[in-house]
């Protein structure tokens, strides 16, 4: 069933494909989570990023909680992408050199004779800024280099952050995303590249499914951050669905007992999950031509085959959001009612609080998603003001005034 509103559109999913369609959901649970933290904590600037309960918005709207993971401080990066950069490269690089990835960390490639030989190897990927940047901050940590290619329409800021952050060159193309991709990968091919990508075809599927692995960090923080709560609503924003589809499943995993409803959340230019699900074929679809939104990080033209099983299968609702929906969720987030803590979140890390914040205030929504008093929802702050003037030009109407 679908209903349109003002500014946004819901499909809530009704599970009519070919049930032969379904391919074997990934592992996304405790047991590899463990794995990748044991890494992640072994990187110099780990810490848990935080999850800010905001309760006086909570009572405002009738419900029992709203918490958001806020990734915007992790590893200074301003945003999570960095967790899978750093988690797959270890990975293809304990591949390369022979090593146990469950006995190593990131201390062993701190050794001369290892740093020597990691700086043979070069990694290229396509990315609008955020992942681009976390590839090019693991980089520079593990002592080897990167080409980064990002789509038309990107923010020089970012570009110039990608190459700030570590070790690559980044370049904006007049391609798409999905392009974008492609041109990386031939490059990769022809100069005995390794290419590093959260998106999978037929031939590339492990190094993605490690970057998915890496996401799995801030699943298990928030679950350990909760304890004894028990979110009955999760919002997650998808580009191509890598950490959508990997942080639903570990999260379906730890409350088998009592499973939230999931919400997948896209920009409506370029979301291709929500057009795959109508499809009700059981197939990735993709969206073509240049699709334009300010929500960048989420502009993607193909669902990760990896989690879209998954995600096809398992979220409740999809939803197709206008720009406006995020602009709102800024500056929600930024002007926090009573005592909440204000976060900084950017265009593609805000769109699931403004999207639930139209839907706390409409009764038909909230009946929809079977919100009620005692409610616990948790979003995730994927961003923070990763392009400045964007971000003070939308919350505050002037690119010329510094956040705090």
């Amino acid at each position: 069933m679908e209903y349109r509103f003002k500014d946004f559109r819901i499909l809530q999913n009704e599970k009519s494909f070919p049930a032969n369609s379904a391919r074997q959901y990934l592992p996304f649970d405790k047991t590899v989570a463990a794995d990748v933290i044991r890494f992640h904590k072994s990187l110099p600037g780990y810490a848990p990023a935080p999850l800010a309960a905001l309760q006086e918005q909570s009572a405002a709207f009738g419900i029992k909680g709203i918490y958001c993971k806020d990734e915007s401080h992790r590893f200074g990066l301003n945003a999570f992408k960095g967790l899978g950069g750093s988690y797959a490269m270890f990975r293809i690089l304990c591949e390369k050199l022979g090593l146990d990835y469950k006995t190593v960390d990131y201390r062993y490639f701190q050794k001369d004779e290892v740093r020597k030989q990691c700086a043979k190897i070069h990694f290229v990927t396509a990315t609008d800024g955020n992942h681009g940047k976390g590839v090019s901050w693991a980089a520079k940590l593990f002592g080897c280099s990167a080409t980064v290619f990002m789509p038309k329409g990107s923010v020089e800021a970012r570009r110039v952050a990608i190459e700030e952050a570590g070790n690559a060159t980044a370049e904006i193309t007049e391609y798409n995303y999905d392009q974008a991709v492609e041109h990386s990968w031939n490059l990769a091919r022809k100069n005995d590249w390794i290419l590093i990508q959260d998106t999978a075809w037929d031939g590339y599927e492990q190094y993605p499914e490690w970057i998915i692995d890496g996401y799995l960090t801030l699943a298990a923080e928030a679950e350990e951050q909760l304890g004894n709560i028990i979110p009955t609503h999760v919002f997650l924003q998808a580009g191509v669905g890598a950490m959508a589809g990997g942080v639903l499943e570990f999260l379906l995993s730890c409350y088998r007992d009592k499973p939230p409803v999931m919400t997948i959340v896209e920009p409506t230019e370029a979301a291709c999950i929500y057009h795959s699900a109508k499809s009700r074929d059981g197939r990735c679809h993709s969206i073509d031509g240049n699709p334009v939104t300010i929500m960048a990080g989420l502009n993607c033209g193909t669902p990760c085959r990896l989690t879209w099983p998954a995600i096809r299968d398992k979220a409740t609702f999809f939803c197709a959001c206008d720009d406006i929906i995020t602009e709102e969720g800024m500056r929600a987030y930024a002007n926090p009612i009573g005592s909440d803590k204000a976060i900084i979140a950017g265009e593609s890390g805000a769109v699931t609080y403004g999207l639930l914040n139209r839907i706390l205030q409409d009764n038909t929504l909230r009946n929809l998603f079977r919100i009620n008093a005692d409610s616990v929802v948790l979003l995730i702050n994927t961003e923070g003001d990763t392009d400045p003037e964007g971000y003070q030009r939308i919350v505050y109407g002037n690119p010329h005034v510094k956040s705090s």
